[in-house]
């Protein structure tokens, strides 16, 4: 405040209170928990369709582009089910499974962004 602001009907400002700084939640870098990623690619397994988009199940392969666990929010992931016929594209969050439609592009554009922004080691 200017030192006749007061004379013109200027008030105080009012002091600002001190707001705790809200805490970042924890996360986990899950990316090396096998029984999670075995979990979540039979889960994926099970929204694949025999005939569409596979033939055989030889030579299936899932590849995780990221897996946290992020406190009160739970689950974050992305991968790839890769088959005979397609690859399908998966995303989970909190208690959700979805599949994607995604290309390969934007599979690891997103994987990318995601590590950018949550560098947790695992």
């Amino acid at each position: 405040m200017g030192l006749f602001d007061h004379l013109r009907g200027k008030k105080e400002p009012e002091a600002k209170e001190d707001k705790p700084r809200e805490q970042k939640p924890r996360e986990k870098n899950e990316i090396l928990n096998r029984d999670l990623k075995e979990l979540l690619g039979n889960s994926a397994l099970q929204l694949l369709v025999e005939g569409q988009d596979y033939e055989k199940l030889d030579g299936l392969r899932c590849t995780f582009g990221y897996l946290f666990t992020i406190e009160d929010h739970g689950l974050e992931a992305l991968f790839k089910m890769e088959t005979d016929k397609t690859t399908a594209y998966f995303a989970a969050q909190g208690e959700s499974l979805m599949r994607l439609s995604f290309t390969e592009e934007l599979f690891e554009q997103t994987r990318a962004t995601f590590l950018e922004l949550h560098p947790a080691k695992p």
